[in-house]
């Protein structure tokens, strides 16, 4: 594949970006307490007049995906030629980037916040409180938010692989639904915005993950966490992605992707056998027939006689947060999914993502569970006293082997946090890119720098220690455009598909897609 030249870059649109992020890296230095304070003043009106359509939204999104999955529609095929990547590697790729690291934390932990915080006027601390616990984990990890990644990544891979157009963007979708040019100020926004939410969603990845895992290195060899141990660490995975992503998608990122989810696989395996298995099987199964039975009213619960604040601190919340990543992983799930059909990217989007969410926070969560009952290690008070991953590490020591288990979950967890910056850089780099056409790639140094960028930015962060708080509020505040970006692009899907295929017969569409493997061959 040709690489773009250097003219193509859209160095506007770089430098408007870094100066945004630049500008609320130094409120969040100079004015910690005004920033946390004006971004949680608006998040709480926005999520008040926003926050029951955002659930609507999502509720609707699921249902329309899955019944255009098995209409004639889901038999369309996304470009010519069979599917680039195998289906696992297809799957892992998909999952490595939309999870990220974030998720091995909050499978451990996450489970607990609800004790305390329990939805459907459940009362605290109650029996069906912890009943409920990890059952809302796969709730708010499951069907709807990998939905949200398919509503934006469908649209996309539509318009570049079915209409042909040029520009592998939020923006260049939203120009070609609208008729809108690109250079226009709506267009710009909506590529500013997309940038900021990279870098806001990946901070708090970073700023997540990286004390973490430091904390478990230093445990294992017996030495102090400090600030030096996490410029390492980010060193080390900056390393490892960067070195991905210059060399591409399919020598860097499938095969990482892939050796990271067979690694964590086994090691999931391997705490469900050491750990409570009965327990684990017994609280998984019962957790999963539980969120299928609750799905709707968890879906659309607002709470409005009893007013507790569940819905926008907990549902509306990840749902938001699950938007601030739904356009780099749209984006992405476009780009490897050449070759597939409609319905297979519906299938292995929400089924294999939600798949391995399930599986993360159903053994996990329930490990983590069952040793706080027995109090092996008391997680609901550390989590309390802010010692959530100080909890973590003390789980991994409970089990057989345990020094052994962290080393596999360090590596694993390095590995995810490499897979989702590496996802992040590539789809920036598509972003600032001008006119990227179906068998163009990002310029490698292009896509280098937005590697070194992504770096700086959470480093800079961290070392100035800004509250990782106001950053995820600030990039959920940036999701709410991001919702109608959403709503347009499925309804001009929809429409295009119509226009396409609406006097089209099954058999034709069939026909079509058989042609286009043909053409390849």
């Amino acid at each position: 594949m040709d690489n773009t030249s250097d003219k193509r870059i859209d160095k506007l649109l770089v430098g408007v970006s870094m100066l945004v992020v630049f500008f609320v890296t130094g409120c969040l230095y100079f004015l910690p307490e005004s920033s946390l304070k004006v971004a949680k003043s608006i998040f709480n009106i926005l999520t008040d007049i926003f926050g029951a359509p955002v659930l609507l939204l999502t509720f609707i999104g699921l249902i329309v995906l899955v019944f255009l999955a098995f209409t004639k529609y889901g038999k369309i095929q996304l470009g010519e030629g069979k599917p680039e990547f195998s289906t696992f590697s297809w799957v892992a790729m998909m999952i490595s980037c939309g999870l990220g690291s974030a998720t091995v934390y909050w499978a451990f932990i996450e489970w607990a916040y609800y004790i305390g915080t329990p939805g459907l006027g459940i009362a605290v601390g109650s029996k069906l409180a912890y009943e409920m616990s990890v059952t809302y984990s796969m709730f708010h990890w499951g069907f709807s938010a990998w939905a949200l990644y398919a509503m934006v990544g469908l649209p996309i891979a539509y318009h570049f692989y079915v209409k042909r157009n040029e520009g592998l963007s939020l923006s260049a979708i939203v120009s070609a639904i609208t008729g809108i040019k690109t250079t226009n100020a709506i267009c710009r926004i909506v590529d500013i915005l997309f940038m900021f939410i990279c870098f806001g969603g990946l901070s708090i990845t970073l700023g997540l993950s990286t004390p973490l895992v430091t904390m478990v290195i230093c445990d294992v060899l017996g030495i102090e966490a400090s600030f030096i141990m996490n410029v390492v660490l980010i060193i080390m995975i900056s390393i490892v992605y960067s070195f991905s992503s210059y060399i591409g998608i399919k020598k860097g990122m499938a095969k990482i992707s892939d050796w990271n989810i067979k690694l964590m696989i086994l090691f999931i395996i391997t705490l469900a056998l050491l750990g409570p298995t009965l327990f684990i099987m017994s609280n998984f199964v019962n957790s999963f027939g539980l969120m299928l039975q609750n799905f709707i009213h968890m879906s659309l619960f607002t709470d409005p006689i009893a007013k507790s604040g569940f819905p926008e601190a907990w549902t509306i919340f990840y749902w938001l947060y699950w938007i601030t990543y739904a356009p780099f992983t749209g984006v992405f799930i476009a780009k490897v999914s050449k070759g597939r059909s409609i319905r297979s990217v519906v299938a292995n989007t929400i089924l294999s993502g939600s798949a391995g969410c399930f599986l993360f926070f159903g053994v996990l969560g329930s490990l983590s569970m069952q040793r706080s009952i027995t109090k092996v290690v008391n997680v609901v008070d550390m989590l309390n006293a802010g010692q959530d991953n100080a909890a973590i590490v003390q789980i991994l020591r409970s089990l057989p082997g345990g020094p052994i288990l962290m080393i596999i979950f360090c590596i694993s967890t390095i590995l995810f946090l490499a897979t989702t910056l590496d996802g992040a850089a590539y789809t920036m780099s598509t972003t600032t890119t001008v006119g990227l056409r179906n068998n163009e790639e990002p310029n490698p140094m292009l896509r280098l720098f937005w590697c070194i960028m992504l770096s700086l930015v959470p480093l800079t962060m961290i070392f100035i220690k800004a509250n990782l708080n106001t950053i995820k509020t600030c990039a959920i505040i940036t999701a709410i455009p991001i919702v109608f970006i959403m709503a347009l692009l499925m309804g001009g899907w929809i429409r295009w598909m119509i226009q396409d295929y609406g006097s089209v017969t099954t058999l034709q569409i069939e026909k079509e897609a058989q042609e286009k493997i043909a053409k390849a061959v």
